[in-house]
């Protein structure tokens, strides 16, 4: 079983691609199938199916069985792990808005002071 950090690595991976995270936005409203999935894009069925395999590898989607048809699902569960690690860092973001918001606030008393 693979490691966490591998994990991760794979999904950064598998959102790495603006087609993979289109694909991901149109799972996010329901299940649909290689060829739905394919209809928005200028590619052939074998590179869709190749972005599939990627986001399935990462544990991002799961493909289902139903009758002739494999419908593709978003698993969210992943994003998860995106989030807890992003999580992290959210003091940093938050001292530097805090820093910049200070910085403009003497930018803005300044430009007073002078008027």
């Amino acid at each position: 079983m693979k490691g966490d950090a591998d994990k991760l690595s794979d999904i950064f991976a598998a959102l790495a691609s603006p087609t993979r995270r289109a694909i991901l936005v149109r799972l996010a409203e329901g299940d649909a199938t290689v060829n739905q999935l394919a209809e928005p894009f200028n590619l052939k069925l074998p590179t869709i199916s190749k972005h599939i395999k990627v986001l399935e590898h990462a544990g991002l989607i799961t493909r289902g069985h139903d009758a002739q048809y494999r419908p593709c699902k978003l698993d969210v569960k992943p994003l998860q792990a995106v989030s807890d690690w992003t999580e992290q860092y959210r003091h940093i973001w938050e001292e530097r808005f805090d820093q910049m918001d200070d910085y403009i606030n003497q930018l803005n008393n300044q430009e007073t002071d002078n008027e």
